[in-house]
């Protein structure tokens, strides 16, 4: 299989070397606290750090900024500074971010029809 153009950052490339399960480095990547709520709210286009901490209800600012700096990392999510004075930043997915939507769906699918049972 080729490698897609929006193959990710060397660092994605290094989470093989301590985890040699596909499963692991995938929720390396998105399956921290929050991390695939960030990057569901981001899927239609950029948001600004504070809307998306609203759209986070009961996530502080700070738990927020950590999730995002990670997925920034990984090259997931793109920061885009708007004004320096008052300080506006927004976020958007990356190519690479976006590609993890589908699987996203696919988790946001069967929590509706599944978990709703448990």
């Amino acid at each position: 299989m080729s490698l897609p153009d929006f193959y990710p950052p060397k660092y994605v490339d290094n989470l093989s070397d301590c985890h040699p399960c596909s499963i692991e480095r995938a929720m390396r990547l998105i399956g921290g606290k929050w991390k695939g709520s960030i990057l569901w709210h981001l899927r239609e286009g950029p948001v600004r750090f504070n809307e998306l901490t609203r759209m986070l209800r009961g996530v502080s600012k700070k738990v927020v900024d950590q999730r995002l700096k990670e997925l920034e990392k990984t090259g997931m999510v793109k920061r885009t500074v708007i004004c320096e004075r008052p300080m506006k930043v927004s976020y958007e997915l990356t190519d690479f971010g976006m590609s993890a939507l589908g699987v996203l769906e696919q988790l946001r699918s069967w929590s509706e029809d599944m978990v709703q049972d448990i």
